[in-house]
C-alpha cells in the first residue's frame, strides 16, 4: 500500500496495525517512496546480547595497561646523533 505521508497522519494507528500483520506501507513524499513502515521483530539470543554488554561493561571498568612510551616510539626514523636517517 502507497500513501502520502499527509494523509497517513490521520491514519498512524491503522497503518501500524496494518504492518505489524504483514502489510507493506510505504509512504510517499510528492509521489515518490520515502519510508516503508515494517514491525519491529524480537531480538532472537537477547540474554546472549545481555551477558556480552555486561562484559563488555566490567572490561571497561577496569584500569587500562600501559603500553610503549610514545616519546620513544619514532626513534627508528633517526641515527645515533639524533638526524633523519
Amino acid at each position: 500500500m502507497r500513501i502520502s505521508v499527509t494523509e497517513a497522519k490521520g491514519q498512524l494507528t491503522e497503518l501500524m496495525r496494518r504492518a505489524e500483520q504483514g502489510d507493506e506501507i510505504i509512504l510517499t513524499r510528492h509521489g515518490r517512496p520515502a519510508v516503508q513502515l515494517v514491525p519491529v521483530r524480537p531480538v532472537a539470543g537477547a540474554k546472549s546480547r545481555k551477558a556480552l554488554l555486561d562484559a563488555v561493561r566490567a572490561s571497561a571498568a577496569t584500569k587500562a595497561t600501559a603500553g610503549p612510551v610514545a616519546a620513544r616510539s619514532q626513534d627508528f626514523l633517526y641515527d645515533e646523533n639524533g638526524l633523519p636517517r
